[in-house]
């Protein structure tokens, strides 16, 4: 989830062969799993990489890809996923059929390899204009230089010389050096994937999922509670008040309590359908009050959309997605709240 939370493109590898892909675009199956996991986590564009099509099940069949390429788009559609935002490429890992050339094997498909493919994708808009934000994926200490927290800037611009702070702790400390691939860089800004040594900290003191931000400039901070607008996907039973799953936003993996249900509303229009409804179930939407059960540092979807959308995971799957609306910040009771300008969740 870290992983797919930092990520540009996705890319999701379909079983071709009888049962294997069958198994895997099942109700509970792993390719439903991640493909919703990816949308929600703010991955836009997909390759689907159709494997395995020299399988002797298979035989580099047209019609297999085919039948494979208009199930996995009808589902990819409805998780969210424009049209011109998915491609398919049909591919054998084993025998190295249409990775880097074009395979004669399939003579039929007349689109590009599946590097060609990568080379084509759009780099998205970045927030560079924004405050600074980076989701901690890890903290190190490496021996000879310290404490060094990594992780992708999402928002703003780091560099050397400024005030880190470490939310939602109030840990504050001066950055030394920045790192990128093993080269020191003077400037890092959102997309690029940073470590940077910081003076006086201890790795005990920080950790993965903290968010790191300029302390002179908009800090990142703990939140007690936030308003979130949730749609339930795949749960089993009732969503009621008190419920406490775990959420997963940006590298945060934090349990929370829906404190209320304040609304039902439609999950296409977003008009409210009932208020203080009972209980949610599978394909309800709704606009709910969460309380993290320990500190949490998270954004409304309308500032930062990498620090605003969240998975919500129990009985090891995806039960439900969704974005912040407003937020409400541990240390100031009245702060005011920044609401999201549509329900358009993604």
């Amino acid at each position: 989830i870290t992983g797919t939370s930092q990520a540009d493109v996705a890319l999701l590898v379909i079983d071709a062969t009888q049962g294997g892909f069958e198994d895997g675009i099942s109700k509970q199956g792993q390719s439903r799993e991640h493909a919703l996991l990816a949308f929600t986590l703010g991955v836009k564009q997909i390759i689907v990489a159709v494997n395995k099509m020299d399988a002797k099940c298979v035989q580099y069949s047209e019609g297999r890809y085919m039948e494979i390429k208009d199930e996995v788009s009808t589902y990819l559609n409805r998780v969210g996923y424009k049209s011109n935002r998915i491609s398919f490429v049909p591919i054998s890992g084993w025998e190295g059929d249409n990775i880097i050339d074009k395979s004669s094997n399939m003579p039929w498909y007349k689109g590009p390899s599946l590097l060609e493919t990568l080379d084509n994708c759009a780099p998205p808009k970045r927030l560079v204009d924004k405050p600074l934000r980076i989701p901690l994926q890890g903290v190190y200490r490496i021996g000879g230089i310290g404490t060094v927290p990594i992780g992708r800037v999402e928002a703003g611009t780091i560099r050397p010389g400024i005030q880190a702070a470490f939310a939602p702790t109030p840990i504050v400390a001066e950055v030394k050096s920045l790192e990128m691939h093993h080269k020191t860089v003077e400037e890092a800004g959102p997309g690029d994937n940073v470590g940077f040594n910081v003076k006086s900290v201890s790795v005990k003191d920080i950790r993965r999922g903290h968010v790191a931000s300029n302390a002179n400039d908009h800090p990142a901070a703990s939140v007690e509670s936030f308003e979130a607008h949730v749609i339930v996907m795949n749960h089993p039973g009732k969503i009621t008040k008190g419920y406490c799953p775990v959420l997963d936003c940006h590298t945060a993996h934090v349990a929370c309590t829906f404190t209320k249900l304040i609304e039902k509303v439609d999950r296409l229009t977003g008009e409210t359908i009932r208020k203080d409804p009972e209980y949610l179930m599978t394909g309800d939407a709704c606009v709910a009050e969460l309380k993290p059960v320990r500190p949490l540092c998270v954004e409304t979807f309308a500032e930062f959309p990498p620090l605003g959308r969240f998975a919500i995971r129990d009985m090891r799957q995806t039960v439900a997605v969704g974005v912040i609306k407003s937020v409400k910040y541990a240390k100031e009771e009245e702060k005011e709240k920044k609401e999201v300008a549509s329900y358009d969740m993604f």
